[in-house]
């Protein structure tokens, strides 16, 4: 029933009530299978996997949301836009109550685990997902992120860069500003994901390795890391952008229709 009422969800996008408060005893397991048969679904209409989002691996944002873990949801070809030249157009028209997280991604060159890990990193670029939400106000418990595919709508990547040779010393001391228009709405750094965007990449390896009805991680995914700021709502008409100091990433801009 729960998955069913996920594929219509996504289908018709609409708020209800926290799945959590309608299905006795949902666990985050349970909610990670409901969005396997999501996954499913798409794939049967067509949809290809290009890779994942971790969320919630922002500790600072556990106690103001309520949830205490990260988690983790599927990135499609009908969810990814690339920006090569640092712009993208974002439509929100089938999102609900969306918002901006700016992150760190890595595209895998090899599956974590059969090397070290900065060996399975092809390259690595700034990105920025937008989130949403299908229950009112964003309340939310675990086991809701992980029902609705981890809250993913959409995953903006910037252009690529090389993995520096200090990448580890240099990931957790990123900081990365975020604008509305000329406005600075908030500012963030590196460690506040997991101590740093690698190990985000390495908590979603482990975490992976428990759930073996997940799609294992593959050669050619692109894994985003997790918000360095908070998450803030967007609306159709609104510009947005980044500056990125500590690493030679280039900084975004969007523009949401």
């Amino acid at each position: 029933m729960l998955a069913r009422e996920l594929i219509s969800l996504h289908e018709k996008p609409r708020e209800v009530a926290p799945f959590s408060e309608r299905y006795a005893g949902l666990t985050a397991q349970a909610g990670y299978d409901a969005a396997l048969a999501l996954h499913e679904h798409r794939l049967s209409l067509g949809w290809r996997a290009v890779g994942r989002k971790i969320g919630f691996t922002n500790r600072t944002l556990w106690q103001r949301y309520g949830v205490y873990e990260p988690m983790w949801g599927m990135v499609y070809d009908r969810t990814l836009i690339r920006a090569p030249h640092n712009h993208a157009r974002v439509a929100l028209g089938d999102l609900v109550n969306p918002r901006i997280e700016p992150e760190i991604c890595f595209a895998l060159s090899a599956p974590p685990g059969e090397r070290p890990l900065r060996e399975c990193i092809a390259w690595m670029a700034h990105s920025i997902e937008i989130v949403q939400c299908h229950h009112p106000q964003w309340k939310v418990r675990i086991a809701d992120c992980t029902t609705d595919n981890g809250l993913h709508g959409r995953l903006i990547v910037g252009p690529p860069a090389p993995l520096p040779d200090d990448a580890v010393a240099r990931l957790p001391a990123v900081e990365v500003e975020l604008y509305r228009g000329d406005a600075l709405i908030d500012r963030g750094v590196g460690a506040n994901v997991l101590g740093s965007p690698l190990e985000a990449l390495a908590h979603l390896a482990e975490l992976l390795a428990k759930q073996p009805a997940a799609p294992p991680l593959a050669a050619g995914e692109i894994i985003t890391t997790g918000v360095i700021t908070d998450a803030h709502p967007v609306a159709v008409g609104e510009r947005w952008s980044t500056r990125i100091s500590g690493l030679p990433l280039a900084a975004l801009t969007l523009e949401f229709a």
